[in-house]
Formats: C-alpha cells, sequence, structure tokens
C-alpha cells in the first residue's frame, strides 16, 4: 500500500496484510495507536467519525454519514494511521453504532423467533467483545466515546466480562506471539502497555451555560473558578473511579487491570453542546482551521515544544471563538479534546509510559514503544487468533478462544440467567401440576391432558429466552415419567374398552404369560365382563371383553358347544381352506372404500325391492318365475332388479365359476367392501337347527334362560299356499292373506264363492300355513327379549302367544342396538343387542331364503353379511340364526354406539327373510 492510499481509513484486515511504504524520516520513530470505541445516537454525523477529522485535521470522514452500502452488522475495525503525528486511529463500529443496529434489524426477518433474535443478538454481543479485546491488547490509549453526558454503567460489566475473557485466552494469545520480534513483557502480558482509557461525552442541549459563566440562581460578582463543563468532567471522574474501584475493575497496580485511567490527569471530556446557528458554527470551524494551517505553515517543530505550540495556538483559537469556554473573570480555559487527547499521546511518544499504579508500594508497569513493523506483527498475529481466524497454522488456538467465549455468559447475558432462573422455579410447578390426580397407569390421552395442564402452569411463570428450552425439557421429563412404568396399554376392546395393564406384549404362540418381564408379556384385559348366550340360546356364560374379532365371535361360542349345541343340525358356511402351510393375509389394496361399498348402490338395491318380482311379504304377489326359482333378488347385490330372466343367466356364471383363494384368506369378517374370492379362516356366523317346528309352542314361547317375562314368543308369519293349475298359470296369490293382489279382468280365482269375494272365509285351511319369526336381543347382563317392532317389545300377559304378526318386522330396518328394558343405576344408558333370529319353517311346500345385511355404523360403514348369501332353509324346522357379537374390517372394529350418537344408523337391513312357493311334487 503506497502512502498516498492512507488518506482514506482502511480496515485492519486490509492494512495489515498490505505493505506500507513509511516514510524515511519516521521509518524508525516509534507508534502510538489510539483506539476509539463507543456507542452513538441517530445524530446527522457520526461523533466517533467526527473525533478522528477534529483530532487529525482532516476530513477524513464524511460529517453527514456515508449512503447505505448494504454492509453486515458484524463488528469490524477501519484503521487510519497519521505518519505526520506517529499516531495510528482504530475506529471500531459494532451494534452499539446506530448504523450498525439499523442493519441488524433489517437482516432479522420477519418470522424469526424470540430465542433464535435472542441468540443473534448475543451472537452480535460476543463478536463485539472480541474486537474489544483486541482493541484493548494492541492500544496505547482507548476513548470511549458516548453520546450524552451521563455514564452507562454497563460498560462495568462489560469491562469485568472483558477482564475475565483475557485472563483465560491470555494462555492462548502468548502462544501466538511468542515468535513475533518484541520485548519478553509485551510477550508475557501480551500488550504494549496498560491501555489508559479516557471517556469521550456528548452534552446535550439540555444543559446549556448562561453567557456570563455562571450558573443559574448563582451570583455573578462571585464566580466559579470552573466553568460549568469542567464541573461536570471533575463530577464525572469522581464518579467512574469510584464505581470501577468498587468493582474492582482498578486496583492498586496497573499490570494487572484491563486498563488504567491516570491519577493526576484529566481523564474524562465532555463536548460542549451543538450552537443552533449551523452557519455561524461552520464559520467558526472555518476559521479555527485557517488560524492553526498558518500557524502550522510558519512554525514547524517538534517533540515537546510542538505541543506547547499547538496549546498556545488552541488558547488563541478558543478566545476568536472556538469551542472551548472563553477565559471571564478569572475562570480557568477549557482545553481542547486535541489539547485533552495529545497530553497522553505525548507520554507514550516520549517513551515515559504510564505510571498509573496507586497505593503504598506501587509496581512499575511496563511501556515499550514499538515502530511500525513491529506493531504490525504482533497485531496480525492477534487478529489472525481473536476475529478473522484464517491463517491455518493458528486455527487450533482461534478455535480454543472461540471456546472460552462462555465466560462472558455470567457477564453479559442477565437476561438469559433471569429467565433461565424463572423457568427453573417453574418447572417443579409444572410437573406438580402434571402428576396430579393422575392413576398409577394411564393412556396417552391422559398423558396429553396433563401435559397440557402442565404447560399451563408453565407458561405462567416462565419468562425470557429459556422458555423454549425449558418447555423442551417439560415435555421429555413427563414423557419419560409416564414411559418409565406409568404407560398404560392403548389396546382397546371390541366394546371400545381399554386394556387395564400397564404397557405390556402378548405372547406367542405357545409362550406363558410372564409378570416379571420388561415389559411385561400379558394378555390384553380391560377387566370388562358381559354374560352372553351360546349359538342356539339354550345355556348362558360369563366371557370377558374382547380384543380380536376371532375371541368375540368364534372362540367363545366353540366352547359352549362342547356343553350345549355341539351335536345339532347345522347349516355350515364356508371358510379358508389352506392349500399351503404358511398362508398370508390379503392386502387391502384390491379393497374399495366403504363409502364405496355402502353407499347409495347396494344398500339402496337390498331395501327397494323390484315391483315386478318381489320376496318381502310387503308385496305378496308370486309369479311364475318366483316359483322356478329364478329371481333377480336371488343373486343379493348383485343383481339389478330388472326382472330379465336374460340378465340373471347373464350375471351368475360370473359368480358362481369364481372359486375362493386357497392361499390368502381374508383377514377380518366378509362384508360389501371385500375382494371377491377370499373367505375368512372362521366364520362368525351360526345357524343351527333346535327341532321341528313343533318343538316351539306358540302358547308357551321359548323356554331358554334370560328372557324378560312375557317377552320370549315369536311373531307369527301367515303364509297363503296352492298347488297352481294349468289354467292358474301367470296368476299371483298373496302369501299372507294380504290386500295387495287384485283378480285380474274376466278372471275368477278359484275357491272364491264370487269374483269380489273376501279373501279369509272362502280359503280352505291347508290353503294357509304359519311360520315364526323372532328377533331377539341381549344385553351385557344376559337379559333377552324379542322385539315386535323397532321400538317395541313383545310383552304377551295371557295365553295364546303373540298377536302382532311378523310383516312389521320383516319390512323395516331393524336397529342393532335398542335400549335395553332394565337400565342400571348410571346416567351411560345401557343398550341390548340383536344376537339372534329364531326362525320356524313349517311343514309345508315352502321355500325361505335367509339373507342377512347388517350394516353396524354410519356411512361409510360397509355392508357385513355371512360368507354364503341366500341360504334356503328347508321346512319342518325350528333354526337360529345367532348374529356376530363384534364387527370388524381389517381396517379395525366397528365400536358400539355411544350415548351421543343416533341408533338409527346401526341396523339389520329389511329383507332378511323371502318365502316363495316350492315347486309342487310330481304325481
Amino acid at each position: 500500500m503506497k502512502e498516498a492510499n492512507m488518506a482514506v481509513p482502511v480496515n485492519i484486515g486490509a492494512l495489515l496484510q498490505s505493505d506500507l511504504l513509511e516514510d524515511a524520516a519516521y521509518r524508525d520513530d516509534g507508534l502510538c495507536v489510539v483506539g476509539i470505541f463507543g456507542k452513538s445516537n441517530m445524530q446527522p454525523g457520526p461523533l466517533k467519525e467526527s473525533l478522528i477529522n477534529t483530532l487529525a485535521d482532516k476530513h477524513i470522514f464524511s460529517l453527514f454519514g456515508g449512503a447505505e452500502d448494504g454492509g453486515t452488522a458484524d463488528s469490524h475495525i477501519q484503521a487510519f494511521y497519521n505518519q505526520e503525528n506517529r499516531v495510528l486511529y482504530l475506529l471500531l463500529s459494532s451494534v452499539c453504532d446506530s448504523r450498525q443496529l439499523l442493519r441488524a434489524c433489517q437482516s432479522l426477518s420477519a418470522g424469526t423467533g424470540h430465542s433464535d433474535a435472542h441468540d443473534f443478538w448475543k451472537g452480535l454481543d460476543r463478536q463485539h467483545c472480541l474486537h474489544l479485546l483486541y482493541m484493548f491488547s494492541v492500544c496505547h490509549v482507548l476513548l470511549l466515546v458516548h453520546p450524552n453526558q451521563t455514564f452507562d454503567v454497563t460498560y462495568d460489566r462489560l469491562f469485568r466480562a472483558l477482564d475475565a475473557l483475557r485472563q483465560k485466552v491470555l494462555p492462548l494469545i502468548r502462544a501466538a506471539i511468542k515468535d513475533c520480534p518484541v520485548s519478553k513483557e509485551w510477550k508475557v502480558n501480551c500488550r504494549p502497555c496498560p491501555p489508559r482509557l479516557l471517556f469521550v461525552f456528548q452534552m446535550n442541549g439540555t444543559l446549556k451555560v448562561s453567557a456570563n459563566g455562571s450558573e443559574s440562581g448563582g451570583n455573578p460578582d462571585k464566580p466559579k473558578k470552573h466553568s460549568p463543563r469542567r464541573r461536570l468532567q471533575h463530577a464525572l471522574e469522581d464518579q467512574i473511579y469510584r464505581i470501577f474501584r468498587k468493582s474492582r475493575v482498578l486496583t492498586n497496580q496497573s499490570s494487572n487491570c484491563l486498563f488504567t485511567v491516570p491519577a493526576n490527569q484529566a481523564f474524562v471530556y465532555v463536548i460542549p453542546a451543538v450552537e443552533e446557528d449551523p452557519v455561524g458554527a461552520l464559520i467558526g470551524q472555518l476559521r479555527s482551521n485557517c488560524i492553526l494551517c498558518d500557524q502550522d505553515s510558519t512554525t514547524s517543530v517538534s517533540g515537546p515544544r510542538r505541543y506547547q505550540q499547538m496549546r498556545r495556538s488552541a488558547r488563541q483559537s478558543s478566545c476568536s471563538g472556538d469551542s472551548g469556554t472563553m477565559s471571564m473573570g478569572g475562570q480557568l480555559v477549557d482545553c481542547s479534546l486535541k489539547e485533552f487527547l495529545w497530553q497522553h499521546v505525548e507520554l507514550v511518544l516520549t517513551k515515559k509510559g504510564f505510571d498509573d499504579s496507586v497505593g503504598r508500594n506501587p509496581q512499575p508497569s511496563h511501556f515499550e514503544l514499538p515502530t511500525y513493523s513491529k506493531w504490525v506483527q504482533v497485531a496480525s498475529r492477534l487478529h489472525q487468533v481473536l476475529i478473522s481466524n484464517t491463517d491455518e497454522e493458528i486455527a487450533e488456538l482461534a478455535t480454543k478462544v472461540q471456546s472460552q467465549l462462555k465466560v462472558l455468559e455470567g457477564f453479559l447475558e442477565a437476561d438469559t440467567k433471569f429467565s433461565e432462573n424463572r423457568c427453573q422455579k417453574a418447572l417443579p410447578l409444572a410437573h406438580s401440576a402434571y402428576q396430579s390426580n393422575l392413576p398409577h397407569n394411564y393412556t396417552t390421552t391422559v398423558h396429553k391432558n396433563q401435559l397440557a395442564q402442565a404447560l399451563r402452569v408453565y407458561s405462567q411463570h416462565a419468562r425470557g429466552v429459556a422458555f423454549q428450552r425449558y418447555a423442551l425439557q417439560l415435555h421429555e421429563d413427563c414423557y419419560k415419567f409416564w414411559s418409565n412404568g406409568h404407560q398404560l396399554c392403548e389396546e382397546r376392546s371390541l366394546t371400545d374398552q381399554h386394556c387395564v395393564h400397564k404397557f405390556h406384549l402378548l405372547p406367542q404362540p405357545g409362550e406363558k404369560p410372564d409378570m416379571d418381564r420388561n415389559p411385561p408379556i400379558l394378555n390384553h384385559n380391560s377387566r370388562g365382563r358381559s354374560t352372553s348366550s351360546c349359538n342356539c340360546g339354550r345355556k348362558q356364560a360369563p366371557r370377558e371383553d374382547p380384543f380380536d374379532i376371532q375371541a368375540a365371535n368364534h372362540d367363545f361360542y366353540q366352547m359352549l358347544e362342547e356343553k350345549c349345541c355341539g351335536k345339532l343340525e347345522r347349516i355350515e358356511f364356508p371358510v379358508f381352506q389352506p392349500s399351503t402351510p404358511d398362508p398370508a393375509p390379503a392386502c387391502n389394496q384390491a379393497q374399495r372404500l366403504p363409502c364405496e361399498a355402502s353407499g347409495s348402490g347396494e344398500a339402496e338395491r337390498l331395501k327397494e325391492p323390484s315391483t315386478a318380482q318381489s320376496h318381502t311379504p310387503g308385496d305378496t304377489s308370486l309369479s311364475l318365475a318366483l316359483s322356478l326359482g329364478q329371481s333377480t333378488d336371488s343373486l343379493g347385490p348383485y343383481g339389478d332388479g330388472d326382472g330379465t330372466e336374460t340378465q340373471v343367466q347373464q350375471k351368475r356364471p360370473s359368480l358362481v365359476d369364481r372359486q375362493p383363494s386357497t392361499v390368502e384368506y381374508l383377514p377380518g369378517m366378509m362384508h360389501s367392501g371385500c375382494p371377491k374370492g377370499l373367505l375368512p379362516k372362521f366364520s362368525s356366523w351360526s345357524l343351527v337347527k333346535l327341532g321341528p317346528a313343533k318343538s316351539y309352542n306358540c302358547h308357551t314361547g321359548l323356554e331358554q334362560p334370560g328372557f324378560v317375562p312375557g317377552s320370549s314368543f315369536l311373531l307369527p308369519w301367515d303364509l297363503v299356499i296352492r298347488s297352481r293349475s294349468e289354467e292358474d298359470t301367470g296368476l299371483t296369490e298373496p302369501l299372507d292373506g294380504g290386500t295387495s293382489s287384485w283378480p285380474a279382468p274376466n278372471k275368477t280365482l278359484v275357491g272364491k264363492r264370487g269374483s269380489t269375494g273376501g279373501l279369509g272365509r272362502s280359503r280352505r285351511r291347508d290353503d294357509m300355513a304359519r311360520a315364526f319369526v323372532g328377533f331377539e336381543y341381549e344385553d351385557s347382563r344376559g337379559r333377552r327379549f324379542i322385539s315386535s317392532g323397532p321400538d317395541k317389545i313383545v310383552k304377551v300377559l295371557g295365553p295364546g302367544g303373540a298377536k302382532d304378526p311378523a310383516t312389521r318386522v320383516l319390512n323395516t330396518d331393524m336397529p342393532l342396538y335398542i335400549p335395553s328394558p332394565s337400565q342400571g343405576r348410571g346416567l351411560k344408558p345401557h343398550y341390548a343387542q340383536l344376537a339372534r333370529l329364531f326362525i320356524v319353517v313349517p311343514d309345508a311346500p315352502l321355500e325361505v331364503t335367509l339373507t342377512p345385511q347388517v350394516q353396524p355404523g354410519p356411512p361409510p360403514c360397509p355392508v357385513f353379511h355371512p360368507e354364503q348369501t341366500d341360504l334356503v332353509l328347508p321346512p319342518d324346522g325350528f333354526w337360529v340364526l345367532r348374529f356376530p357379537y363384534s364387527y370388524a374390517t381389517d381396517r379395525g372394529p366397528c365400536y358400539p354406539p355411544k350415548e351421543n350418537q343416533p341408533l338409527n344408523n346401526y341396523k339389520v337391513l329389511r329383507g332378511i327373510l323371502r318365502a316363495t312357493t316350492a315347486n309342487p311334487v310330481p304325481q
């Protein structure tokens, strides 16, 4: 770098890396390094930069500040080398300056959290401290600039933090400068001398001095010896010295201190307020500069005489209207800023040094005045260690210095310490709130509710930047408490009751339960017990609350079959027959959504029979096609119900020819959303025969345990049957004696007394057959009853059996759950579930077809059905269809209704029974 380039300030890094061509006359002279740092306000001209303009008598920095250059908010040091006066100025700009503070605020995004913003500001503070430590290690004199006349006591904490950091990194700095060509004392103490700290304050407009120099209210005839500004300087010196001595920042031995202040010299300077007349101020400054330039051109001296000449010129400029106070009435003349600083700089340039130790036995401190080249070598090494961290040779030292920055936390992060103390006190309160009213084992829902309560208590007491960190710790502590022996098993039974055991594993096949294992090996248990009947209903037994569909719908009834109904005649439902030793469950990729399966398509076709060929007792017409067994409804959900025989024959082969898989089984139960060609490993339904039709006595009802008195009677279902002759072909007749059929024109009904006669009295008794139907409901206590409608229970008080016909229950959707007639004492309603369907088929030429369809929940719940649909019950039989105890798909169980859910969404679809006249036996 050439000398001409030093007319403008440069970055300290660029200065240390460049080769400055010094003037030969000054090459061997010593160098005084002056550092300037501090704070600035939002004034037009930067205060610190304008000080260098005044001290160097040159326009180096703009008085009104430069345009925004888009720089960063990081701290940086600018250098200006005045070779004539042998002074190197170092100017520190940090977040304490208004311009850097504005850049820092602009760099923060709008979505930055409170904790992230705090880390950002603390990072800038640590960076500021490292730059300050660097300046305290390379400077002889330091100027602390403050924008008002009040001392900022936060500097006390900052200097104590810097002193502690310096003691920590002192061995690292010694290792970095051990090879530099400086004295041993410099290498040991890591600085040329204990730097002297001077304070420069800016007086604001509130402190104005009267024209005669006396205080307001004072006696003008007796003026003070010192001006108000000088008395303010003396008061600030006393205050600063007391504060630093009290906090042990300043001690008797100056070599042990971070900095020193002179004992017999002024170290505080107050810059007077700016005059309100800007034009007069500029003219006065221009006049003083012209006088100084004339004197400098006429006389050119150096050394102490130059300092005395500058003092005389400054006093002359003061008398001619400079910023200093005029001598009036015996007052001492106030010195200028340059005079204030130069009395300390001269001690450095004359190699006298600073003797600032006090006490009885003051120890002299070391002092060294280096040349520019020696200073650059030391400053460059320190810059690499403390600031830039770019030199690979000392990268390890720089990393160790960064690790020592945690010592600053105790001094600079007072708000963080306060926040941590508040959060640490709030944690025990939050833990107590979490553990209050807790059972020994509890579920995830309880854990989340208690954790939310603990967070509410924590947020009431915790404050500051540590809030989020300790909130996460509260999360972890509560989770550890819950998972450490307090976690309840999350599995829920098919009746929607959770397991009461703590977190455990299920035993493998052939493995015994083990409570001593961690986690223990146990079967699920909800401590819920109920009473249920067997497949035929003749025996009741208690049962545990089931957790899987096989235990609910198969294992319990298989256990009772050995004691009761194992020898009864039955119709077996098809189940999965494996052809491989290890069959696998089918994946659900081919399944349709339940809403697609149980929407308006199949369910509506099941609910709305075709107008031409209906099998339900509601429509009693019987055609020739029905008598031949060619019904579209016999296909269940697969028929389209248009009544054409051709379409039935087109759809039937695709169903008959499809063979069930022997490799994959259906995981769950059969329903409308299952893929075709798959069967479950067991059937959840049962169809057994209790005996012939005469085994049911309509006067005594069902003689089985658990029935509510008077509710064990089946509902009569009257069916009309007759053999057809050729002349009656195509003529429809009612099956149950209803009025829905009318004779065709010009046709006379056989067996009628007239063409318009009634239907009841004219028929022969052998044309009528009576079947019996009963929908049996059973609650968890084993109470059973027959329902005569969606909201009615059979109640027979006298002989003769039930009077209500079965037409009502067969033509409507029967509910799957109804309120039990025997409610408990609690507020929770008690429901009874449809458990069985009793059918008494008479000994008559009839075909009774059974098609059960159950929808155990609101849409999109699928429709469940047995593995075989359209079951034809043989005549002369007393049959019992046992419904599943629970319903589940591969996606999970269909839970029973809650107390606030409507029961009409849980239903058995109408059309469960159809009756047709059987083909006549050939003579």
